[in-house]
Parts: C-alpha cells; sequence; structure tokens
C-alpha cells in the first residue's frame, strides 16, 4: 500500500509541474512529512532533488516547443540559486535545534520550517486565486532585471529554508515584471527551478543521510508525471485550473499551520 501510496503522490507532483510550471514542491514536503514521517529537514532535501529532477525533464519539453526564454531563465537563476545554495549550506545548519523558547513553550527548527511553509503556500494561494493573467501571447516586453534579481535573490534564501523550487512565486515575477506570455513563463520557470533545486540539494549532500532507493524511484515516477501533464496543459483551461489549484494549496497550508501552530 505504501509503494501504492507512493507512486500515486509522486506522479501528481510530476502532474501538477507540468501543467503549472511550478507547484511542485508545494505537494512533496507535506506528502514526505505527513504520509512517509519524514523528518521536515531531510524532507526539504529530498524535495529539492525529486522537483528540480522533475523539472529538468519539463524545461527540455519546452525547449523543443520554443516556449522557453532560456537567457531570461538563465539571468534570474543565478541570484536564486545563490540564495538556494547559501540557505543549505550556510544557514539551515547554523539555526539552532530549538529557535524560541518561553517557559514550556518552544519552537523547533522543524516546526519553524513546516510553520514557513505553511505561510508562503497560503502567500502563494492569494496569488493564484487573485492575480489575472493577459493572455495575449504576443504580448512581450522589457524584463525590469534591476528590480527582478534582488527579489529573485531574497526568494532564492526562502525557497532554500523550506526546500521549494520557487516556481509559484517565480512565474508571477515573469508575467507582471517582464510581461512573457504564460506559457513562456511556465517554460521558463521549469528551467529556473530545475537549476535552483538542484544546486541547493547539493548542499545538503554531504550533510544529510539519503535514502537514495526511496528518492530515486520517487523522482523517476514524478517523471512520468511531468510528461504527462506538459501533454495536458494544452487540454486545460489555465484561469480555471489556477484557481483550483489556489483553493487546494490555500486548504493544505491552513491544515499546516493548525497542525503546526495549534497542534490539531
Amino acid at each position: 500500500m505504501e509503494s501504492v501510496t507512493e507512486f500515486t503522490g509522486a506522479f501528481i507532483i510530476g502532474l501538477i509541474l507540468g501543467i503549472m510550471g511550478g507547484g511542485g514542491s508545494i505537494l512533496t514536503v507535506p506528502f514526505l512529512v505527513y504520509i512517509f514521517g519524514i523528518n521536515p529537514l531531510i524532507a526539504t532535501a529530498y524535495s529539492l532533488f525529486i522537483v528540480g529532477t522533475t523539472a529538468v525533464f519539463g524545461s527540455a519539453q519546452h525547449y523543443v516547443k520554443k516556449s522557453i526564454a532560456v537567457k531570461t531563465g538563465l539571468i534570474i537563476a543565478i541570484p536564486s540559486f545563490i540564495g538556494v545554495y547559501t540557505t543549505r549550506s550556510f544557514i539551515l545548519p547554523a539555526l539552532p535545534d530549538v529557535i524560541y523558547s518561553i517557559g514550556n513553550f518552544y519552537v523547533t527548527k522543524e516546526g519553524f520550517i513546516m510553520t514557513v511553509f505553511g505561510i508562503i503556500m497560503l502567500l502563494a494561494s492569494l496569488s493564484m486565486l487573485t492575480r489575472k493573467v493577459s493572455n495575449d501571447e504576443n504580448k512581450v516586453k522589457t524584463l525590469n532585471y534591476a528590480v527582478l534579481l534582488p527579489v529573485v535573490g531574497l526568494i532564492g534564501l526562502l525557497m532554500g529554508l523550506v526546500g521549494a523550487g520557487g516556481g509559484f512565486l517565480i512565474i508571477p515575477m515573469l508575467v507582471f515584471f517582464g510581461g512573457l506570455p504564460m506559457k513562456k513563463a511556465v517554460g521558463t520557470s521549469l528551467l529556473i527551478i530545475a537549476i535552483n533545486s538542484l544546486i541547493g540539494f547539493l548542499g545538503d549532500v554531504q550533510t544529510t543521510d539519503i535514502n537514495w532507493q526511496f528518492l530515486l524511484s520517487f523522482t523517476i515516477v514524478s517523471v512520468f508525471g511531468i510528461f504527462a501533464g506538459t501533454y495536458l496543459q494544452k487540454f486545460v483551461n489555465e484561469k480555471q485550473l489556477r484557481h483550483g489549484f489556489g483553493w487546494f494549496i490555500l486548504v493544505m497550508a491552513a491544515f499546516i499551520l493548525s497542525k503546526e501552530i495549534i497542534g490539531w
């Protein structure tokens, strides 16, 4: 039964990445923590590898279809992966096991990470539910790198903390700051996610005890999911999907925050 759950979850994660160009880590970390009982620190490391490797195949598909802005993706990826790698290699190991305590109340490193993850999910859901995306595929503006790159660097630091590729935040930036069409933003996001996540994972390799058999089998199934998602993308109403997924992660954010803060 556990293998069925593992394969189903892995396939859905890849499917979401293929259709949306982001959101894989939103499912991966809670799935690994709450379904498989994996320590949140290890789960964030696993998430980086799973989502990053899966995104490599997805971005390759978009490159073949010419629906990816390679130059833009590479430029944006630089400050982003620096932020992710810095967090995984230096900031996370430096955090104490107990972040804060007063009397009998204390906040552990694991609880802090999951709480931050829940807050990010909450913000991402609001972005998906409220943002408006132009349907004009030919509308292309010049990316405002002076504004975009510092913001991406900060997002990289945050994504490194929670083991997320950051696609659910990168896509709105690509659309709003640069006016990339939605489909090209999805493909470009996958390229950035791949670079972000895999370089971030390098910061974990020497400090994390990795179950490679589990990780590789999970990732392989997720890759099949992203092939299916990329194919299905052309048949899906993007607005309805975005809103549906937005409500889904809003519910998950509420679940995680209630579990970590209230202790339900």
